[in-house]
């Protein structure tokens, strides 16, 4: 079984609630399953219907309206989904005025058949769309269906200010791209978020200011893929060229907005995720090692460590290029932790590659990382061109030599922090202790120490003096420099 800090899936299905406002009289049940890219599109979604007379709940019974944000990046994911719709079907034979939504990815790949699949939805709405939710509303009271899946161009919801839902009011996430061009041959992510494009900076830095404002201190930039920011006054990244010249040399990347970031807001940790290893550039390490408040965490997918299946997979870089990237990383940045996404019994995977998957894992020794046996998707090239001819049992035995491999991995990274003291943001209550408090250092380890005086949302120095593979276990000795 995979510890809490060795991760085999995405985390499950979550209710979200928030602060809500005393005229608004319906009653909002959402829930996101997937990426933090669904997460942050709830609170956008939360946003756009507060201002349409909804407040949340955590009481599936009590909603008007039921939205589940939906991941489509593997078979199981979307299983899940049809099973949860089976418990909000037997919720609206007791209610039937309630009214069931699917958002995001599984919506827009299947659209108007998800009307059909599912008699229990009334509303269909890609991850573009979310602004057009009132009228859509308006066109299930009127009995017809109610579907928009448009992907756009630009970036859909700068102006949007998220409501926080479930938020521990200390950390928060901020959208800065939508859309992928890398066109993996597994990955259904380029045709249900569409192609890239960037956010301004300036609505990134107001939205920043806003979360501040509100004592936030830890802000995680998110997109499909950061390393390809690029914002030139709106538009694909993959229309750039076409751009005019002052466009472009006007240009701002992701390097330089991290930049902007860190030296607008000196006292708030930021974090990204993820990034693509063909995408992430020496600026954007030195941005890293010239800010204290750029977390020393990077989430680099690589999905294998065979350069055939790379190939395979459209990763568009080597094995050999991962790994010189890999020793760029630690030589500018030593303190750096690393996290993987790997997927194993990809098509046409034979030992020798899965052999090459575990020296690379050897070769980096991950702080922790994203597992999965390969699971094929309608629509992608891979379900199309390529036999998914790996036999389920080997899939299953591969997977469990890379959890337990990176399980001793995560447990030779974290004994390497005992005795060492290092900055911690309080972020909640221990899950095991209410004698505990919780929170992350700047590697992205959770550190685990008795609460004393302290309150969450201090930065405060610990040191550590146990560990587990998942989690440091830690003294408070006082508040940190950043406090």
């Amino acid at each position: 079984m995979a510890s809490e800090n060795v991760i085999e899936e995405k985390k499950q299905g979550q209710a979200l609630i928030t602060d809500n406002k005393s005229e608004n009289k319906k009653k909002l049940f959402i829930e996101s399953y997937g990426c933090q890219m669904n997460l942050n599109d709830s609170e956008i979604v939360a946003s756009i219907l507060s201002k349409q007379g909804f407040n949340t709940t955590l009481n599936l019974e009590d909603a008007d309206l039921v939205l589940v944000n939906t991941c489509s990046i593997r078979e199981k994911a979307e299983q899940t989904i049809r099973k949860r719709l089976q418990k909000y079907n037997a919720v609206k034979k007791i209610n039937p005025k309630m009214k069931v939504g699917v958002l995001g990815c599984m919506a827009e790949r299947l659209k108007e058949k998800f009307l059909e699949e599912e008699k229990i939805v009334d509303l269909v709405v890609g991850p573009d769309a979310y602004r057009d939710l009132p009228n859509l509303l308006e066109e299930i009271d009127a009995g017809r269906d109610a579907v928009n899946v448009i992907l756009s161009k630009d970036e859909t919801y700068g102006d949007v200010s998220p409501v926080r839902l479930n938020s521990n009011g200390v950390s928060a996430f901020v959208s800065i791209t939508r859309g992928c061009d890398n066109m993996c041959t597994f990955c259904v992510v380029p045709y249900t978020r569409g192609r890239e494009r960037s956010r301004e900076p300036k609505s990134i830095i107001k939205e920043i200011q806003d979360l501040v404002d509100e004592n936030y201190k830890e802000i995680t930039l998110l997109g499909q893929n950061v390393d390809s920011y690029l914002w030139y006054g709106g538009g694909l990244k993959k229309d750039f060229k076409k751009a005019s010249e002052i466009a472009q040399a006007t240009a701002v990347d992701f390097a330089q907005l991290l930049e902007l970031c860190a030296t607008t807001f000196p006292k708030t940790r930021f974090r990204f995720s993820t990034s693509n290893p063909q995408d992430m550039d020496l600026s954007v390490l030195n941005a890293m090692a010239n800010h204290k408040n750029i977390c020393r965490y990077i989430h680099l997918p690589v999905q294998s460590g065979s350069t055939k299946i790379l190939k395979a997979m459209n990763r568009q870089h080597t094995r050999e290029e991962y790994m010189e990237l890999i020793d760029n990383i630690v030589e500018i940045i030593p303190d750096i932790a690393l996290s993987q996404d790997m997927i194993t019994g990809f098509c046409g995977e034979t030992e020798k590659d899965h052999q090459d998957t575990l020296s690379l894992m050897e070769y980096v020794k991950y702080d922790f990382g994203f597992m999965f046996a390969y699971s094929e998707r309608p629509g992608t090239p891979a379900a199309k061109k390529t036999p998914d001819d790996v036999p389920i049992d080997v899939k299953k035995r591969r997977l469990t030599e890379i959890i337990q491999l990176q399980q001793k991995h995560s447990f030779y990274r974290t004994k390497a922090f005992i005795g060492k003291t290092m900055e911690v943001l309080i972020e909640g209550i221990s899950k095991k202790s209410e004698l505990h408090f919780k929170g992350r250092n700047s590697q992205n380890t959770v550190v685990v120490f008795l609460k004393e005086d302290y309150k969450v949302g201090d930065f405060i120095n610990v040191k550590v003096d146990n560990c587990t593979s998942a989690t440091l276990i830690g003294t408070a000795v006082g508040y940190s420099e950043n406090n």
